[in-house]
């Protein structure tokens, strides 16, 4: 019997560890994943010491005047490092983000044996705020902690679909980037309906998982369901989400769906949201593995991890680029986008 999924499901990622196939706790995981590709998880493994070391120093950051967050924007206008503002088309602002790729620059990918063809995809060094000289320890903490949690889950989907543990290709899932997200209050005049305020466009992340943890005092992020329709993902104390990404898709060859998502304008107060985006290694090429393909033919197309990580920056530029931003890319210098102030 297959179980709908009318909500998002809680997960308790301890008792899915020790149960059976079969069981209630893998029922529901196997439910959501191939209806829906979003999960929210407890009983996690991650300190929640570390969860709030981590948002108290981002926090610090984003609280800075503004003049000193224009000074840790990407020195080349790299969209993810960094601190960014994000206006909509009215430039009003939308979110704040600051980003950190996997490894500092070129050389330190290098010294952590990056193939010397991916170099590039790191020739833009992360940015580390002088105000908060233990963050960069602190960041690597929580990054590893929750690509264990990435690990555990994609374990969890092989147990629940009754296939060995080590289905899904290794030894690690190693390309990653972490982005926290800050959405501010809602000053402007009221938009009406959801659909009328995105905050965040509906989109699933071209990943294998991505894990988020979310904060704020409402539930501006929200989940798709099967129905079409969208549903409010709860903040739930302690809990961590994770979605599906279109690689996980690619690999099951559609049985497990891609996570659709979005964010809202509606909050009292600032909504922060810390996503970790886990891709396999940047030698990896995804396609759609003999074990879900059977007799069948392949839905998808080979995805090289390489190639796509190393042209994001300019499908990120030819979608979403602003001509000035797109200018100051091609001169190698910062870019701070215009805001509205608010009402």
């Amino acid at each position: 019997m297959t179980t709908e999924i009318v909500s998002v499901p809680v997960i308790d990622l301890e008792a899915a560890s020790v149960a059976e196939p079969g069981s209630e706790e893998l029922t529901r995981l196997r439910a959501a994943g191939e209806q829906l590709g979003i999960l929210q998880v407890v009983n996690h493994g991650v300190p929640q010491q570390l969860i709030d070391d981590f948002h108290g120093g981002i926090g610090r950051i984003l609280a800075l005047p503004q003049a000193d967050k224009e000074q840790l924007a990407s020195p080349t206008a790299h969209p993810y490092r960094g601190w960014r503002q994000w206006p909509d088309d009215y430039g009003r602002l939308e979110l704040e983000r600051f980003s950190f790729g996997q490894y500092d620059d070129s050389a330190s990918a290098a010294a952590a044996s990056v193939p010397d063809e991916y170099l590039d995809v790191f020739a833009h060094a992360n940015v580390w705020p002088p105000q908060e000289p233990g963050l960069r320890e602190v960041a690597r903490a929580y990054h590893d902690a929750n690509v264990g949690v990435a690990r555990r889950v994609l374990a969890l989907y092989s147990r629940a679909l009754g296939l060995p543990v080590e289905t899904f290709p290794g030894p690690a899932l190693e390309y990653t980037t972490l982005v926290v997200n800050d959405y501010p209050t809602w000053t402007y005049p009221d938009p009406g309906t959801d659909e009328e305020k995105l905050l965040l466009l509906e989109h699933a992340d071209s990943t294998v998982l991505t894990v988020l943890h979310q904060e704020g005092d409402y539930a501006g992020l929200q989940g798709q369901l099967p129905d079409g329709t969208w549903a409010s993902v709860p903040i739930v104390p302690g809990a961590l989400q994770v979605f599906t990404g279109s690689l996980l898709t690619n690999w099951t060859n559609g049985l497990l769906k891609p996570g659709r998502h979005r964010v809202v304008a509606g909050g009292t107060v600032t909504r922060r949201s810390t996503a970790v985006f886990i891709h396999p290694s940047l030698d990896t090429v995804v396609e759609p593995l003999d074990v879900f393909v059977g007799d069948g033919e392949p839905e998808f197309d080979a995805y090289h991890v390489g190639s796509a990580a190393l042209g994001s920056v300019e499908e990120y530029l030819q979608v979403f680029g602003r001509p000035e931003q797109v200018a100051a890319w091609r001169e190698g210098r910062p870019y701070v986008a215009a805001v509205q102030e608010p009402a």
